[in-house]
């Protein structure tokens, strides 16, 4: 399993609890830093220490900028031993040193975990520290929580159609198209599915984890609806969520979608590479498997009920943590160089992450870099319509009861109907506690 497609298996686990108590915890520690105030040696050097979690191509890419920052910064030192865990476990790792009052400088910490992390007074507030408005919005908007800038954008990804042209052209189907709809969608899946021989129109990851519950945000968005309500008191899909589960449902009673039973969605796209499935939602990390395995896929926006694009972002963060005055200043000053075209251009080459602004997209090694890798044009474009999950505490816990709801009707044990209405009265619960 390479990096790109164990970038998608963050967002197995809902950590909720354990992030409010690890916060907690740091709360009454707040004066329990590892450094003093300043942070500096005596010869004034910053030594910094970055959690960042990347294996093989991703580890490369930052350990090469971070050799580059170091040679460019000679009062600023930045060690990435990456906290010996890898992303997926960033957060646990993190959690306890914030309660043992030994944390990083900086972590790459997923952006679905930035709101209940900052709940801890040791995350620094990077308002007015980054150039903000030249973040794809995407990016802006998951960084930032409560309307202060907490993190800054780390990866940036979006999430599209891939779809395999052999298994198309066999069963003489024609290539979908930007603007195609779900009842497309539905139909093209029934029509590619081929029972005789193993052969899946689609996928879903089905054990409830945030995998199965961020593919449904876009279909909830189109048809009006939200995470959560303007004032945040109670949920915001209690009136579409219905309509996004009857196209599921559709696909289950087609007997077109495989259902992933695994955490991780390996499994589901081992199908699709073993040619036996037609279309799958996925990312840009998906890609260079893809080219590895010789699919010849075509790569087209999501449908949508509208009939206007609108798509996910699930962006990830570089999140600084307080140990003193200068610690926060070279971190913010690391963060921000990471984010400048030149060093971002070949983050997103080698580390797998789409530009993290326009100006880097703008690049001639970028645009090459694109047109060489098919499809990948289509998921830049995306980031046009692209949001993202709310940065709210309680969203980890909307989400697991969401995708319990999910797998519910993935897996024929309840109705539509039931499955959102239990999911509302559930979340609204969750929402109608204090924050």
């Amino acid at each position: 399993m390479s990096q790109h497609a164990r970038t998608l298996s963050r967002r197995d686990v809902l950590r909720a609890a354990a992030v409010a108590a690890a916060a907690a915890a740091a709360g009454s520690l707040a004066a329990c830093g590892k450094n003093d105030d300043q942070g500096a040696d005596p010869n004034g050097v910053v030594t910094l220490d970055l959690w960042h979690g990347q294996v093989d191509t991703g580890k490369a890419a930052i350990d090469a900028l971070i050799t580059a920052f170091n040679a460019a910064h000679p009062k600023i030192k930045v060690v990435g031993g990456g906290g010996g865990v890898t992303a997926d476990s960033m957060l646990q790792k993190v959690t306890a040193g914030l309660a043992a009052g030994s944390y990083p400088d900086i972590a790459y910490i997923f952006g679905s975990d930035l709101a209940s992390l900052t709940k801890s007074p040791k995350i620094a507030d990077l308002t007015g520290q980054l150039k903000i408005d030249d973040y794809w919005p995407a990016a802006k908007d998951a960084v930032s929580v409560k309307g202060k800038v907490r993190a800054a954008p780390a990866l940036l990804d979006s999430l599209c159609v891939v779809w395999n042209k052999k298994l198309f052209a066999a069963a003489g189907v024609p290539a979908p198209k930007p603007g195609w709809t779900w009842d497309d969608f539905t139909a093209l899946s029934k029509q590619l599915t081929n029972p005789a021989k193993g052969i899946f129109g689609t996928g879903w990851p089905g054990v409830g984890d945030e995998d199965t519950v961020w593919r449904i945000w876009p279909m909830i968005w189109d048809l009006g609806g939200d995470v959560v309500s303007g004032d945040g008191k109670k949920v915001g899909f209690d009136q579409v969520g219905e309509k996004a589960l009857q196209t599921l449902d559709r696909l289950r009673t087609d007997k077109s979608l495989y259902v992933d039973p695994k955490p991780g969605s390996e499994q589901l796209y081992q199908v699709f590479l073993g040619g036996r499935m037609a279309m799958v939602a996925t990312g840009p990390w998906q890609l260079p498997e893809l080219n590895d395995n010789k699919i010849d896929y075509g790569v087209v926006p999501l449908p949508s009920y509208s009939g206007k694009p609108v798509t996910i972002s699930g962006p990830d963060t570089w999140t600084v943590f307080d140990n003193g005055k200068a610690k926060v200043q070279a971190a913010t000053e690391f963060v921000k160089w990471l984010a400048e075209p030149a060093q971002d251009i070949q983050w997103d080459t080698k580390g797998g992450s789409l530009p993290i602004t326009k100006a880097t997209a703008d690049l001639p090694a970028w645009k090459k870099h694109s047109s060489e890798t098919t499809g990948l044009d289509v998921f830049v474009q995306a980031l046009d319509t692209a949001k993202v999950r709310p940065t709210i505490p309680q969203y980890p816990q909307i989400s697991q009861h969401l995708g319990q709801a999910i797998a519910a009707v993935l897996l024929g044990k309840q109705s539509p109907a039931d499955a959102v209405k239990q999911a509302v009265d559930q979340c609204n619960q969750v929402l109608a506690v204090p924050n």
